[in-house]
């Protein structure tokens, strides 16, 4: 545990943490020598764990030549290259390529290129993006107002733009008994249609959306025909399709990115976390041509900026991983590996009385806990269950990512999964069976019977 004073706000100041000190392929070792495998990949970042000798020599050859050369100067390589193997394994109709230092900033960036774009057009009186409720985009103030997290928006409600919210594809909550998956996803993605409407499409820029909502809701994917319903929608209204895959791109869910599993292109794509891999601070917005032409054939600038955008040393970084990644083929190990993950998960919890719903992709899994299989009643909310989760793990020795709120903001708890593209079967069990040992014992802890 920390041994000293510490004069840094930490996200929970009261908390004592231990110290990281070494990784070791999907484990962090503590200061004190315990070892921590990361089932979480911190927030879904560390897809090659934490010891790629790879990538750490490219980010020490690149300061060696230059680590920083500001753009407003200078272009360089590492960016240059980066750009080209990003936009050549994107999907069709995506073309160029935007640096930033993280997924906020990825949104943020997307939010005011969409704006910007009409205003290049003189479609002026579009103001409005539509997104999704128990939706996380970010937590720059127009990233937080365009996400639908109510716990994280609240306090910050008088200085956030005004964003419209329609209701999640979240099956597992939203389905009625009498609707197929696909009857079901079309009536939601038709919300979208009607909020249009009601909004006036010359007034509406973008809709906004994870293909698979990550942190606030616990791993919900879309049922088949939702996003390209959303697809056809926005075409038919001339508004901009943005999906935001900070968490859940860049071969999380067993393709690069996780809008080809949907069979559809946006015109903007986000992307963080997995793109650096942790090993530096970087994100990205991809763009269709469409958007860059009205930019550069108009007023011929884009009106946003960071100083650190491109930044040559994060671009190299980020380069070495998704190298690694395809040398590697490591997206076949993330098919093989979520596909023993998935089984595992449900063999130890598909019975189990408090978990509702084990859902996923890829390495990318999500469990919902309930107190009643049967009815979905959330377990109650003071019990802050997620919290204790998290602690039990990492008394474990296991990092997850348990969160609150799954429902509505303040009701339903959920755990998520995201470990290396590295892992292998030992690991596949270690996780499980100390994510059964912390879930049980906290349930136990609470007084809450289970028939484990």
């Amino acid at each position: 545990m920390l041994s000293r004073p510490t004069r840094i706000l930490h996200r929970q100041p009261q908390d004592v943490l231990p110290v990281a000190s070494l990784g070791d392929g999907p484990y962090i070792i503590a200061e004190d020598g315990k070892r921590y495998i990361d089932a979480s990949g911190g927030a879904a970042v560390s897809c090659l764990g934490h010891s790629n000798s790879k990538v750490r020599q490219a980010i020490k050859d690149q300061v060696d030549k230059i680590a920083f050369a500001h753009t407003s100067f200078f272009t360089n390589d590492p960016a240059e290259d980066l750009a080209d193997l990003l936009i050549d394994q994107a999907p069709d109709g995506l073309d160029y390529a935007y640096f930033v230092s993280g997924g906020s900033e990825a949104v943020e960036s997307a939010l005011k290129l969409a704006r910007q774009y009409f205003m290049e057009r003189g479609e002026t009186s579009r103001k409005y993006f539509i997104s999704r409720k128990q939706s996380y985009h970010g937590n720059t103030l127009g990233a937080l107002a365009a996400g639908g997290n109510m716990w994280r928006r609240q306090q910050f409600d008088p200085l956030l733009i005004e964003v419209q919210h329609i209701s999640p594809c979240y099956a597992y909550r939203g389905k009625s008994e009498h609707e197929t998956d696909y009857e079901y996803g079309q009536r939601v993605a038709n919300e979208l249609d009607e909020r249009i409407n009601e909004l006036g499409a010359e007034n509406v820029i973008a809709f906004l959306a994870e293909p698979i909502v990550g942190a606030t809701s616990g791993v919900v994917p879309a049922v088949p025909g939702y996003f390209k319903r959303v697809r056809e929608i926005c075409d038919q209204h001339g508004i901009l399709l943005i999906l935001d895959e900070v968490m859940c791109g860049m071969g999380r869910t067993g393709s690069l990115f996780a809008c080809e599993q949907e069979g559809v292109t946006p015109d903007i794509l986000t992307v963080a976390k997995g793109l650096g891999a942790g090993y530096q601070a970087i994100g990205a917005m991809l763009l269709s041509g469409k958007i860059y032409d009205a930019i550069v054939n108009g007023s011929g600038f884009f009106q946003h900026g960071h100083t650190y955008i491109a930044h040559a040393t994060a671009c190299a970084a980020a380069l070495a991983v998704q190298q690694e990644i395809a040398n590697n083929k490591l997206l076949d190990n993330v098919n093989l590996m979520g596909s023993k993950l998935e089984q595992a998960l449900k063999d130890r919890f598909g019975d189990h009385p408090n978990v509702g719903d084990i859902r996923g992709r890829g390495l990318f899994w999500g469990l919902e806990l309930v107190a009643d299989r049967a009815t979905k009643a959330p377990l109650d909310a003071g019990l802050k269950i997620h919290g204790a989760i998290k602690k039990a793990a990492m008394d474990q020795g296991l990092i997850c990512y348990p969160g609150g709120g799954t429902i509505d903001g303040v009701n339903g708890n959920h755990i998520l999964l995201a470990p290396a593209f590295i892992i292998e079967q030992h690991h596949v069990t270690e996780i499980v069976d100390k994510l059964g040992r912390a879930i049980d014992k906290v349930l136990a802890d609470k007084g809450i019977k289970t028939n484990v």
